[in-house]
């Protein structure tokens, strides 16, 4: 008499379960921060316990609610002209969320364009487009960013508009250096003899392939612009100065910091957690997207 064995069905994990395995603690951690943020900077009115902007004299300088002297209404304290602290984070997490998402969609659309175009046609173009970025970031760009945020005056279209002019070389290069690359490639080469034309194998075949390098600058860059536009605030030539930024905290707090140290304690920690949220999240993203790795 034969045994039949009966072998328990093989269980293949889905592609999102996959992924996110392939990213591991960074792609959580990351997503986490960012998606604090975003809930942080959309439902500020709802959150936050005093208007950013009222003020009262009274209780200027009050410690945080743990310190001796602190109160629970202001739960980390007020600045020198009385307002609360932890209204004030919350409300400028807006503008850096704003700034993040829009000025690096823009660069990034604008980089990867020419990145494209240039890696993909050559001859002329890539000469005049490369020759392009070498100029652009000949010049630092932290300091043509302020330069153009104050010729440009204050605002928040000032200071997207100026992260963009500076930062889509950074998208650029990249993508215009990994065009060519994946053009060598046996698959593009494939590509040809079968008779898709230039068109067809970037969008087919050779974009696919930069999502995962793309979506990595995308978040990186998102953090740069957090930082761009936390010290063009600093310096005062971003948003109008009764509005909260992290920078303008910064700098109000530089003035009183033996007397509150709090004030541009809080703002620069969230500036940290939230630029290294963004790096966590696109190298768990690139790690979860890489076609390598999928393999």
């Amino acid at each position: 008499m034969v045994d039949l064995a009966v072998s328990a069905p093989i269980e293949h994990a889905s592609p999102w379960t996959a992924a996110l395995k392939r990213g591991g603690p960074r792609l959580w951690l990351g997503g986490a921060v960012v998606a604090l943020l975003l809930l942080v900077a959309l439902l500020a009115p709802l959150i936050a316990p005093h208007d950013p902007l009222e003020q009262d004299l009274l209780s200027a300088q009050m410690p945080p609610a743990w310190m001796h002297g602190g109160d629970a209404s202001f739960p980390l304290g007020t600045d020198s002209l009385g307002r609360c602290v932890l209204s004030r984070l919350i409300y400028s997490s807006r503008i850096a969320v704003s700034v993040a998402f829009i000025a690096a969609s823009l660069a990034a659309a604008i980089g990867i364009t020419l990145g494209l175009v240039a890696g993909s046609f050559g001859g002329w173009i890539d000469q005049l487009t490369s020759r392009l970025i070498d100029v652009w970031m000949a010049f630092p760009p932290i300091l043509l960013s302020i330069v153009l945020a104050a010729v440009i005056g204050a605002g928040l279209t000032s200071v997207i508009l100026a992260i963009v002019v500076v930062d889509w070389t950074r998208f650029a290069r990249i993508v215009r250096a990994e065009t060519m690359v994946q053009l060598q490639r046996d698959y593009a080469m494939a590509a040809r003899v079968i008779g898709m034309n230039r068109g067809q194998i970037l969008r087919l075949e050779i974009v696919p392939n930069l999502v995962p390098l793309i979506v990595t600058l995308l978040a990186v860059e998102m953090g740069v612009a957090i930082l761009v536009e936390v010290i063009l605030s600093f310096v005062g030539i971003s948003v109008a100065g009764d509005t909260a930024t992290w920078g303008g905290m910064i700098a109000e707090g530089r003035q009183i910091i033996y007397q509150s140290p709090w004030i541009m304690a809080l703002a620069i920690g969230c500036v940290i957690v939230s630029v290294v949220g963004f790096n966590l999240l696109g190298d768990g993203l690139r790690a979860a997207l890489d076609p390598v790795q999928r393999q």
